[in-house]
């Protein structure tokens, strides 16, 4: 409860933000990473805040390029074991630490007027899932799903269209078109701002 509590009074005012999601094992200078910085700084000049797990690899990037535009950086660190150390892009009031993944889920979410998934392992798979998820079955406001890095992802996206949905019919056909696929820094930048021109920025549950 009082991790609800901390993470509810501490991004009620931020404003609308983006989570952007990827690898803790991604190193500085590979693609990945510099793509993200470039994203995160661009959507932060277009008036986003960037919300990160707050640690290494692509959270750091991410937070890395909020900060280097000036937009609000926030991290939702988690303890573990491994891996997850603060990063230092994170603005000082906007770090947040939990121990229970499924209250850090509801941050991620609440506050995001966009969700952007980086290349990663299975904790970017969970968060992939429960986004996609949730816009399928309507339980918050319509809003953008990109998953980055073309190479990356088409091979789920093939085997999640030719079996899931064709052969086992598992999914819907449309279900798929909910999520948006993009390679470059201006694909992702561009695509947000035509949704925003048609639709409103609004809490999502």
């Amino acid at each position: 409860m009082a991790e609800f509590v901390q993470g509810f009074e501490a991004l009620a005012k931020i404003g609308p933000c983006i989570s952007i999601f990827g690898s803790a094992r991604t190193s500085q200078g590979h693609k990945y990473y510099d793509l993200t910085v470039e994203v995160a700084e661009r959507l932060s000049k277009e008036g986003f805040g960037i919300i990160t797990g707050g640690g290494p690899g692509i959270m750091e990037a991410a937070n890395k390029g909020a900060k280097q535009a000036g937009g609000a950086s926030v991290g939702l660190n988690i303890s573990l074991p491994f891996e997850q150390n603060n990063n230092q892009y994170i603005d000082i009031d906007k770090s947040i630490d939990f121990d229970y993944f499924f209250v850090r889920k509801i941050m991620f979410t609440k506050y995001a007027q966009g969700f952007i998934m980086m290349p990663g392992g299975w904790g970017t798979m969970d968060e992939f899932f429960e986004v996609a998820t949730l816009i399928q079955t309507r339980k918050f406001a319509k809003i953008p799903m990109i998953c980055v890095g073309k190479t990356y992802w088409q091979g789920l996206f093939a085997w999640m269209r030719e079996v899931m949905q064709d052969t086992e019919h598992n999914i819907s056909e449309g279900d798929l078109d909910l999520i948006k696929i993009a390679d470059t820094a201006d694909e992702v930048v561009d695509f947000l701002r035509e949704f925003y021109t048609h639709n409103k920025l609004q809490p999502n549950f």
